[in-house]
């Protein structure tokens, strides 16, 4: 066996193990399935709370409290502050996952998802997960990503608004759907 070969061999198994390592549920708290009506509560909840982590991350801030106060005081806050962009961190990606869920759950009733949307999906997968876990080693050794925090956000962000648009044709294919079955011949329908 060649080394080229070998390595591929590798390389094969690291992905295997990466994809099974970022399909699994990080709080095993999910319920089997995925209700496609808790997707209106949702609505990118965490998201919307980044330019306050933002703000809690400012190099600023501790500045002033290093300059006004003690140091212990800024060594509190700083492990504090990191402490709340971490659990944010998480909830970013315990969006994502749900969100991931219901792209699946939309690409099974939906005819026109092919296997190049099935790779981007995947490939979105991978490359969120290894931004995950940077940024969340970085935060754990004390420094404060901003712009890649910042970029985490923004895609569980478009993500949900690609489903949004996604469910929404697919309501409409649905409910034109429904309007052909209940005509009995269709003539006074209008498709445009």
């Amino acid at each position: 066996m060649s080394l080229s070969l070998a390595l591929l061999v590798a390389l094969g198994i690291l992905l295997l193990i990466l994809l099974v390592w970022v399909l699994r549920d990080p709080r095993k708290l999910s319920k089997p399935g995925f209700d496609l009506g808790s997707f209106e509560e949702f609505d990118r909840r965490h998201v919307t709370y980044f330019p306050q982590v933002k703000q809690a991350l400012a190099p600023g801030d501790f500045a002033f409290l290093a300059s006004r106060g003690s140091r212990t005081l800024a060594r509190t806050v700083r492990k504090e502050r990191r402490d709340i962009a971490l659990a944010y961190l998480a909830c970013l990606r315990a969006d994502f996952v749900k969100l991931w869920r219901l792209a699946r759950a939309i690409a099974s009733m939906s005819q026109q998802v092919g296997v190049m949307q099935e790779l981007e999906r995947l490939q979105l997968t991978l490359v969120f997960s290894c931004r995950y876990e940077m940024v969340r080693v970085k935060l754990l050794f004390g420094a404060a990503p901003l712009p890649e925090l910042g970029s985490l956000s923004e895609v569980v962000s478009r993500l949900s608004i690609r489903l949004e648009t996604a469910m929404k044709d697919l309501g409409e294919r649905a409910a034109l759907a429904a309007r052909i079955a209940s005509s009995p011949d269709g003539r006074d329908l209008h498709t445009s």
